[in-house]
């Protein structure tokens, strides 16, 4: 608490008329806070901030609005969502007679020579059918088609479409991947996992470097407007976007905060790691390479998901990578250097697969630089492992969408009734005292963090109280969900000491709702006004 008589330099803002959750367990609540130079220099009642204020001082009275740490999307991929989720949205579509319906809408609507793209397709659309290009072509009357399925690891191409891609039969990759054939070897349209999927890149339309540009501001701006001061980013697959960061940055300012993860493939060699190791140096004011994002498996939908025993179909029994023990050892290659990882690990063998590379480090010191992404199912056997080796999990409530409490639904299907019994465990690891980071994985679901905190509280899209919560004994508390956004999300960063809660010296990163994240009833609060959003000392959305 400030003296009455001392005098400060003066903050350029001062947040007033606040109930500040600080999430700093020496003062949990607080009504103000001061900002300078990009950092939070005093926090208190507004008493402690008083002596702050300047003659240029900006004070923003918050008029009652809950303050708290800056939103942070544990998972996400801006610039990857930017090119995939362009074109048509499939999302709305439940089964085949609208996805057909929605298509040849779009194909009477394109010009000769154009493409229908779309993204956003839930596998339960096809009602239990095998996903092949003969579902659809009619619908498009020959407009070639190009459809991500909504895991974003998977799509279906239309009959002109494989012709114009040279796709005649199967393809052999470095990495789990594959060219869908029926009996006779010709190609079904659907295209599993990322190599198989970027055989499409040369005939796919592309828009310009200027255009995806001003769709990526756009989208960081939608994003500020929600909450968010920060999102983890999961890809690095365009060489040009550490550029195009920068360009924005010449003439502004990013207005969120981008920790980037570039991917490692099987088949990378050392010098392609040190190649990640080196570029852990590139930055700029609001976005740094941060990490390197692995995969260790696919998606259940797609039968590429590594699980201990293979699913309804036969399928899950492969890892991402070929020879697992070359993952091993590409790990271990970046922990060495102090480099993070991220690894995709959806099914239970990929989760046990990555604790196991973990735990074989020589130095024990090195195994907080690691987490796990996804974790749907894992058995009880797993959930210690997390907190014993320093592991944090990171995980997507809102992808519960794609299932049903009953077990009808394709991933359900897939796993059984004792895998699909164990979905997305977010709370027993909690319990078990893991890190639990937050996200959205947008494009797969809505980046809106109002939507996941309220998801992760009830263990369903909220605004949907008809539909039967998908394993309710996982829901958090309304605290534990903020935290997975906050404290939990710069743990699992190492930035503990720069962000994650409202204290003195820490990053001027925040946000204010019009109610209280952890206190309002979760449906209420997935629609709750947004008032403020500051990103480094500068407010990038206010309400």
């Amino acid at each position: 608490m400030s003296h009455p008589t001392e005098t400060f330099p003066a903050a350029d803002t001062l947040l007033v008329g606040a109930r500040v959750r600080t999430l700093d367990p020496e003062r949990p609540w607080a009504e103000a806070v001061a900002v300078k130079d990009g950092r939070i220099v005093a926090v208190g009642d507004e008493a402690d901030v008083r002596n702050w204020r300047g003659a240029r001082t900006e004070v923003i009275d918050l008029a009652g609005a809950t303050l708290f740490p800056g939103l942070v999307d544990g998972h996400s991929h801006p610039y990857l969502g930017v090119t995939t989720a362009a074109g048509l949205d499939l999302s709305a579509c439940q089964d085949l007679d609208g996805l057909r319906t929605a298509l040849a809408g779009a194909a009477r609507a394109a010009r000769p020579g154009d493409w229908v793209v779309a993204h956003g397709l839930d596998h339960n659309a096809f009602g239990g059918r095998p996903v092949h290009h003969e579902l659809i072509d009619r619908a498009l009357a020959g407009v070639p088609a190009f459809i991500r399925l909504y895991d974003a690891h998977s799509a279906l191409v239309s009959g002109p479409a494989l012709a114009a891609a040279g796709i005649e039969g199967p393809h052999r990759f470095e990495q789990r991947a594959q060219v869908v054939c029926d009996a006779d070897g010709r190609p079904t349209g659907h295209l599993v996992e990322f190599a198989a999927m970027s055989l499409m890149d040369a005939v796919l339309p592309r828009e310009s470097e200027a255009v995806r540009r001003e769709r990526l501001l756009g989208v960081l701006r939608d994003m500020a407007a929600t909450g968010l001061t920060g999102a983890h980013v999961m890809d690095l697959e365009e060489p040009d976007v550490l550029g195009l960061l920068a360009d924005i940055e010449e003439s502004g300012e990013l207005p969120v905060r981008l920790r980037i993860s570039p991917w490692c493939m099987p088949g990378t060699d050392a010098a392609g790691l040190d190649h990640l190791v080196e570029l852990q140096r590139a930055h700029g004011r609001r976005w740094r390479v941060g990490g390197v994002k692995f995969f260790m498996d696919g998606t259940i939908e797609g039968g590429t998901a590594w699980l201990e025993h293979a699913d309804c179909h036969g399928q899950g029994t492969e890892a991402f990578w070929p020879d697992p023990a070359a993952y091993t050892r590409a790990v271990h290659h970046l922990a060495r250097a102090g480099v993070r990882t991220a690894t995709h690990a959806i099914g239970d063998a990929a989760v046990r697969h990555v604790l196991d590379t973990v735990e074989l480090l020589d130095d024990p010191a090195l195994r907080p630089l690691h987490r796990i992404e996804h974790i749907e199912t894992v058995p009880g056997s797993q959930l210690p492992r997390f907190a014993r080796l320093g592991v944090a999990a990171s995980m997507q409530p809102s992808h519960l969408a794609f299932t049903r409490a009953d077990h009808t639904d394709e991933w359900s299907r897939r796993v059984g009734e004792e895998r699909a019994g164990r979905a997305w465990r977010c709370r027993d690891l909690r319990d078990a005292g893991a890190t639990l980071v937050l996200g959205s994985d947008w494009p797969i679901a809505d980046f809106d963090p109002r939507e996941v905190l309220a998801t992760a509280r009830l263990r369903r899209l909220p605004g949907r109280p008809e539909v039967e919560p998908v394993t309710a004994g996982q829901s958090l508390t309304g605290l534990m969900a903020l935290e997975g956004y906050t404290s939990h999300a710069a743990r699992a960063v190492g930035e503990q000491d720069e962000a994650g809660r409202v204290a003195p010296g820490l990053r001027a990163d925040l946000t204010a709702f019009a109610v209280d994240p952890v206190a309002a009833p979760a449906d209420e609060l997935a629609t709750a006004p947004v008032v403020l959003t500051m990103t480094g000392g500068t407010v990038v959305h206010r309400g």
